[in-house]
């Protein structure tokens, strides 16, 4: 978008601003918001006025049992007001992203408004990439900016169809974008090495192309989560009743067998905090990982874990970490992650170049305070697992 003029250009901004919000309709994480501030003010300054389009949850997937959609759940108009607050201007929003709320709304706009259209997955057309539904939203602008990395990995109207009507001069990524896939190019094309991967998470089912990619670029492997519990299983181990992916088991084994004979560091952890149960009020103790007790389940790293995996950290130069370490969402599991995120910013003060990604891994430096003190936090959490997975995401090979 650096190379396109703006001046008086009506410019269509595909944000991703899909955001939580709590039971009031009250934004409870703005990150994505936030990400997309330097694209809007970048073509309001140079004399452009900027029309937003978003996806917001899936309200044609819930429903209501009439088969009508809940508008008051949904809608993007609970954006508004803190989208205002973000950009320290007024905002117009119309109800809905086509049709004549949205030429109307279109056609009012000066250089330097900015215009927010109503959730685009209202309609079908969105998620089935239909090319008619693309056609109209395309004819609301002069050009067209793709800033939706959170979204980048699906081949929806508004992220990838939307594209094709628009000539190589009148389209580009935004800043947000750039900086995204700048961030993995780093890890995955150009790393300082050592290069150490963290990668946590429940199943190794929901990561297989990832370690299976990792494993081709990486110094250091170290695997933490429900997921370990998998690996401890197909090396011998007794697991209690920690999570374990049966029909995974061989798939374990071939990636330990591939690190092994690639010479690449594939850290389980040592110990683990055990529980008597699932819940933040359960029993707890520290076990070898690979001799759990019958009854218990292995829910975070223990000391000895910690220990190791942050050595590792810090030796590393380029450091890409994805997944929790525990179960997170509960306090008394929640150390080991913690301790990962210090490491990780640590090492990135010390000048390792750091990207962080997935959303208990984002969740974790959001709460410490620690997102400044690493190089990279991705807003992707999907795309960004596609992208290092080495997928093509279709809302960036759209705009080639």
């Amino acid at each position: 978008m650096n190379n396109i003029d703006f001046n008086n250009k009506k410019v269509i901004v595909r944000v991703d601003f899909n955001v939580p919000i709590d039971a009031s309709f009250n934004i409870t994480d703005d990150t994505r918001m936030r990400g997309a501030i330097a694209t809007i003010q970048h073509i309001t300054a140079a004399g452009g006025a900027v029309i937003l389009l978003s996806h917001f949850g899936r309200p044609l997937k819930k429903t209501r049992a009439d088969g009508s959609i809940d508008v008051q759940q949904f809608t993007l108009a609970h954006l508004v007001a803190h989208l205002s607050v973000l950009l320290s201007k007024k905002i117009t929003f119309a109800d809905n992203c086509i049709g004549e709320a949205a030429k109307t709304a279109v056609a009012n706009l000066n250089a330097g408004d900015v215009l927010l259209l109503e959730n685009t997955r209202f309609h079908a057309g969105e998620e089935a990439g239909d090319r008619l539904f693309a056609a109209e939203l395309a004819s609301l602008g002069d050009i067209y900016i793709n800033d939706a990395f959170g979204a980048a990995h699906r081949a929806h109207a508004s992220t990838a169809i939307i594209a094709s009507f628009f000539d190589a001069h009148h389209k580009g990524f935004g800043l947000l974008m750039d900086s995204e896939l700048a961030a993995a190019k780093k890890i995955m094309d150009t790393p300082a090495r050592p290069l150490t991967a963290i990668v946590g998470g429940a199943k190794v089912s929901d990561k297989i192309l990832l370690l299976e990619h990792l494993l081709d670029k990486v110094d250091t492997l170290i695997v933490g989560g429900g997921m370990a519990y998998t690996f401890m299983q197909a090396i011998g181990g007794t697991i209690g009743n920690s999570l374990c992916e049966t029909e995974k088991l061989d798939l374990a084994k071939a990636l330990l067998l591939k690190s092994r004979e690639k010479g690449i560091n594939l850290l389980l952890p040592i110990d683990s905090v055990v529980a008597d149960k699932f819940a933040n009020d359960a029993n707890t103790r520290t076990e070898r990982s690979i001799t759990i007790s019958d009854g218990w389940s292995g829910l975070d790293i223990g000391a000895e874990a910690i220990v190791a995996f942050r050595a590792a950290i810090l030796n590393s130069k380029t450091i890409l970490w994805n997944g929790p370490m525990g179960v997170f969402e509960m306090e008394k599991f929640a150390t080991g992650t913690r301790a990962i995120a210090e490491a990780v910013a640590e090492a990135t003060q010390s000048g390792a170049f750091s990207l962080v990604g997935g959303g208990d891994s984002v969740a974790a430096v959001n709460s410490m305070g620690l997102s400044e003190k690493v190089s990279y936090v991705s807003t992707g959490g999907g795309a960004m697992l596609e992208l290092l997975e080495g997928k093509v995401l279709p809302g960036v090979a759209a705009m080639v």
